[in-house]
């Protein structure tokens, strides 16, 4: 039986850069960082409320993992936004929003009254999408 989930991944254009990202703008902690060779890591990161699950950023352009030729299909995917998503909850969509649009982080979506609460959405730097969204509390 399926206890429960301990690592996603989010393939990623340049993984210094997404960490930098990841860490700086979006908060999220570095939890392991281990050299793969040539430029590539190990990296995973965790929101700070959910050590448990952790992040794994994966480099796209590492010839130990993907051929030139699915990598440059993979990278076009990612950058134009087709592939990667995920969504991130907070109690406050509408700081966190500012807080984040301050840093830098470019919004695709303005917080926005849903039937599941509020939410708005964002890119990271390689093209991923996700959603922020404050949920509605339950009833």
């Amino acid at each position: 039986m399926i206890q429960r989930m301990t690592h996603a991944s989010v393939y990623v254009i340049d993984q210094a850069r997404a960490e930098d990202f990841y860490v700086n703008k979006l908060g999220l902690e570095l939890k392991m960082k281990v050299p793969l060779g040539e430029d590539a890591y190990w990296l995973t990161l965790s929101p700070r409320e959910q050590p448990e699950l952790e992040l794994t950023l994966m480099p796209i352009h590492n010839p130990n993992m993907f051929d030139p030729e699915t990598a440059a299909s993979l990278a076009k995917l990612v950058e134009a936004g087709t592939f990667g998503f995920g969504v991130f909850a907070t109690q406050d969509v509408f700081a966190t929003y500012q807080e984040l649009k301050a840093k830098g982080v470019e919004f695709t979506k303005e917080p926005k009254e849903e039937f599941y609460g509020i939410e708005a959405m964002f890119k990271d730097d390689s093209g991923n999408w996700f959603s922020l969204t404050q949920f509605k509390a339950e009833d």
